[in-house]
């Protein structure tokens, strides 16, 4: 299998949020390859992002090595990913939240969406 390296380019991880990630991934399973940062249809942006552990790496997925733990992101969900940061914020009321920002707006509006799915609408 061939694994494609991601850049700094294509993705990056805050320090705030690769300490999460770290944190979390130290708690699963030992089969478990790495976080799958996946696409679905829906939130104001067009897209929806979000995040799973997961324990198995396709041929069409882009890899990120962090210190401890590997972002997976498959090609369709990467087209929508370039350029994006993922943060982790925390704000003490026990909301705490990984966060995608730079999201570029693929179809809708953001005008009327009362939140956005994913953490960047604008």
């Amino acid at each position: 299998m061939n694994l494609n390296a991601l850049s700094e380019s294509d993705l990056t991880l805050t320090s705030t949020a690769q300490t999460k990630m770290g944190e979390l991934f130290q708690q699963v399973d030992d089969n478990i390859e790495g976080v799958r940062v996946f696409a679905t249809p829906g939130g104001c942006s067009g897209i929806s992002f979000g995040m799973t552990f997961s324990d198995a790496i396709n041929e069409n997925d882009g890899i990120l090595q962090c210190d401890g733990f590997k972002v997976i992101v498959d090609d369709g969900t990467l087209q929508y990913l370039r350029g994006v940061e993922i943060d982790f914020i925390d704000q003490g009321d026990g909301n705490a939240s990984f966060v995608f920002n730079n999201l570029q707006p693929v179809g809708g509006g953001c005008g009327t969406c009362g939140s956005s799915s994913g953490g960047g609408c604008g």
